[in-house]
């Protein structure tokens, strides 16, 4: 059984991969481990958690940032924020349903991972509000990238580059990050009985208008009775996010509602409606299933997505549903990953990623978890691990 540490300081965390570089022993990073199963399998000699490391640094409400140590449990950084009515614009998902874990998502997890929910299309991605962070690399060095206010150029570059890195470039300890101010209210347009394709022009024909929808979401009628205790309209549901003040949203409804209204049945959700759908969208609620059956991550470019899945259709048995306008799509297959076939379908329509994010152990040992990268990308992300982790002592099933 591989031994747990725990540090609850900066120092003690960097003592501990000093000492693993030095034997060139392998340190699996995570923060609450809510991601447990994600990535190809592999041991390591210690398990490094950042959970000691905790605590709001600095918050004025005023400026709009928060500097938080990156082993705070993600509930208590939402509790701060939304007493100050403040946000993290990015909407992370809660991986626990899905991956069936349990313990406490970290912020220093959340952009480790570069968590992204269906806000992505408005406010871009977790590393997008990222503005600086405070980390050991690979020798066991504290390195601090970036900062409270966007200046430092070369500095944001790197703190981006940690978000994504899932541990294999150094442990987060410390994250700075926007948090814009929470939308007074929101509604939600359901356009319904579209399938996939006339879905994926619906939602590319909202996106186009001047009416900042902040999310763009279609489930086919095999997830649809799963929403909303199965009470949405009967048919598959393209789903559309207004949010702001009560007043603009309303106008905005409305001319969202006339623009929609040609293209299928329209109905709204309310506020309270319309925050259990997107959470559950977020959380990807249809294949939380208490199953281990395999389930993709899957970004493509958002015309084609709904190709992607018909084409599947044809040789594999698959489910699955839309967000960010069509270009995110949740696929769980029946049975085998079918990982080759996945991404030969992907190639074939013009590229994307896919990402294996669940499936039982024997799966992830015979399927790459992460999208091959072309030899030119490959050959750069090597000399950044060399870089940042010169002895390859972190995440060795966290790499691409």
């Amino acid at each position: 059984m591989n031994e747990m540490q725990v540090p609850v300081t900066e120092e003690e965390a960097a003592a501990i991969i000093r000492d693993h570089a030095e034997r060139g022993a392998s340190l699996s990073i995570a923060g609450g481990n809510t991601r447990s199963g994600f990535g190809n399998a592999f041991e390591a000699e210690t398990d490094l958690r950042s959970t000691g490391l905790t605590g709001i640094v600095a918050y004025n409400p005023g400026e709009m940032v928060m500097t938080v140590r990156a082993g705070t449990p993600v509930v208590e950084v939402e509790a701060a924020l939304a007493a100050n009515s403040q946000m993290m614009a990015f909407e992370p998902m809660d991986h626990r349903p899905l991956m069936g874990t349990s313990g406490a998502p970290t912020i220093g997890g959340i952009f480790a991972a570069n968590v992204s929910g269906p806000r992505r299309l408005l406010s871009g991605a977790a590393r997008d509000s990222l503005l600086g962070v405070r980390f050991v690399n690979g020798r066991g060095e504290i390195v601090k990238a970036g900062g409270r206010v966007m200046k430092n150029v070369t500095g944001l570059d790197l703190a981006k580059l940690m978000a994504g890195s899932h541990g294999t470039l150094g442990l987060l300890t410390e994250v700075t990050f926007r948090v814009p101010p929470t939308p007074k209210s929101q509604q939600t347009l359901v356009v319904s009985g579209l399938n996939d394709a006339e879905a994926t022009a619906a939602m590319a024909a909202a996106m186009a208008l001047p009416l900042e929808v902040s999310g763009a979401a279609h489930l086919p009628l095999t997830v649809v009775w799963k929403f909303l205790g199965g009470k949405l309209p009967e048919g598959e549901a393209t789903v559309l996010r207004i949010e702001g003040l009560p007043a603009s949203v309303d106008v905005r409804m409305e001319k969202l509602a006339a623009a929609m209204a040609g293209r299928g049945r329209v109905t709204r959700l309310d506020d309270e409606q319309s925050r259990w759908i997107w959470r559950d969208i977020r959380d990807v609620l249809p294949f939380a299933d208490g199953t281990m059956r395999p389930v993709w991550r899957v970004s493509v470019a958002p015309g084609i997505g709904h190709q992607l899945v018909a084409a599947l259709r044809l040789q594999a048995g698959v489910d699955a549903f839309y967000d960010w306008q069509g270009g995110l799509v949740w696929l769980r297959m029946e049975a085998e990953p079918e990982g080759d076939l996945v991404r030969r379908y992907i190639h074939a329509l013009g590229g994307g990623h896919a990402t294996l994010l669940r499936a039982p152990d024997k799966d992830r040992a015979s399927t790459a978890a992460f999208q091959p990268e072309p030899e030119a990308v490959a050959l750069l992300s090597q000399r950044v691990k060399a870089k940042f982790d010169p002895k390859g002592i972190f995440n060795p099933g966290k790499m691409g």
